[in-house]
């Protein structure tokens, strides 16, 4: 009788474990489910039966007959492989509403102003709030869209659709965008390592530099040269509306630019890149056409990322912009640095050199040193003095600005570049 008992007790300790592996994938769930309840109701059958037999003293050769037959279905329904196949976690199945909603983020810009000579007047400025969304629109492609916010109202920054992965390794961006002039013009104002851009940008393309309604297509060239450089390089075709450049027209204008990239050792890196753009304006007989050169060093020694970093860049433009085929060639550029100081802090210094667009001859230069302080991932504070010397008629006019900045940022996306 005990071997009985113990013989019973061994099969339900064998059915258990074998139903409990009955972690089958999704679509057999209900089912296992179903005949585990049947099996437990026979189960719980045979044992009743059992200690009625047992309490009578009658054979129980057919009970336990049945409970080996009990034992083999159970072995048929939770196959031994399944503990191989079940899933190692959970996954919840439910729709999230979440995962349909873009990620916003929204950066603020923020400057307070003192002038010298004076008198002190438009000292506090509340130049831009940035709001972005970003979005997957399927496994193909994606999008971006930028509000700019300010005291002169509500401009759509950028909003263009993009595709990766096209054959040859294209991508394809579609909408409105900041176009790949050198480094610094396709960056987000408040992302600049200035409170500014640099003075050759927006003398030569206007305050905001140059943005466009079109077209981009960007490619990383299939080749290899001397010390594993990569190369990319950019094609676009937009509606050549730039105020400065193209005296606000509506034909299109192309730009091209070339970016060559070597990662000379660890910690150092290098990449010299060249642009033209080209755009004509038939209201006023414009024909614009631009050259320009880009450079940047930076050393990052990878066990000190942390504390130490120094990058130098430069940009140079020629602008030539001939009105019934008359123009002269205007020539602007800068040289930057920035060092880091410690884990949070940058010291960096900018050199501007532009000549005057209106006035053949002239030129107006700046030295823009600066500190800045990385307080969190979130908040950003800067101060800035703007030393400008400008032409006037009797000589030149030599004035300082001095700047304390604060950009905060929330959202996915903070103090994004572009």
């Amino acid at each position: 009788m005990r071997v009985l008992i113990f013989g019973l007790m061994a099969a339900f300790g064998f059915l258990v474990p074998s139903l409990a592996l009955a972690q089958e994938p999704e679509q057999r769930a209900d089912s296992l489910e179903q005949e585990v309840r049947l099996l437990r109701m026979r189960l719980d059958s045979l044992e009743q039966m059992l200690m009625r037999l047992i309490s009578e003293g009658e054979d129980t050769v057919e009970v336990v007959d049945e409970l080996a037959a009990l034992r083999a279905a159970a072995r048929a329904v939770v196959p031994e492989q399944v503990a191989d196949t079940a899933p190692d976690k959970f996954v919840l199945r439910s729709r999230n509403l979440n995962d349909y909603n873009p990620e916003i983020s929204l950066s603020a810009d923020v400057r307070i102003l003192g002038h010298r000579p004076g008198p002190q007047e438009d000292n506090f400025d509340l130049r831009e709030f940035s709001l972005g969304f970003q979005s997957a629109l399927d496994p193909f492609s994606n999008t971006k869209v930028f509000f700019s916010f300010s005291e002169e109202g509500v401009e759509v920054e950028e909003a263009y659709a993009y595709w990766t992965g096209l054959p040859g390794g294209l991508r394809l961006d579609v909408g409105r965008f900041r176009q790949q002039l050198g480094e610094l013009n396709r960056w987000h104002l408040h992302s600049v390592p200035e409170t500014e851009y640099p003075m050759v940008l927006t003398d030569f393309f206007g305050e905001g530099g140059l943005a466009g309604n079109g077209v981009n297509a960007y490619w990383v060239l299939p080749v290899t040269t001397v010390g594993g450089g990569v190369h990319e390089f950019w094609g676009q075709v937009t509606q050549g509306e730039n105020e400065v450049a193209f005296d606000g027209g509506s034909r299109p204008s192309f730009l091209g630019h070339l970016n060559n990239f070597w990662q000379v050792s660890r910690a150092t890196y290098f990449q010299i890149g060249a642009t033209a753009l080209y755009g004509r304006n038939p209201d006023f007989d414009l024909e614009t056409t631009v050259f320009g050169a880009d450079f940047r060093l930076t050393w990052r020694p990878p066990q000190q990322s942390l504390y130490k970093e120094f990058t130098i860049r430069g940009e140079g433009y020629a602008i030539r912009k001939e009105y019934a085929g008359v123009g002269g060639t205007r020539l602007g550029g800068y040289v930057s640095a920035d060092y880091k100081l410690s884990q949070r802090m940058y010291f960096g210094s900018r050199f501007d050199y532009v000549e005057m667009l209106a006035t053949p001859d002239e030129y107006k230069w700046a030295i823009v040193p600066n500190l800045t302080f990385w307080q969190s991932e979130w908040v950003v504070l800067r101060a800035e003095w703007q030393h400008l010397s400008v032409p006037i008629l009797t000589g030149r006019d030599v004035s300082d600005r001095f700047v304390l900045q604060a950009i905060w940022s929330i959202g996915p996306h903070k103090h994004e570049s572009y």
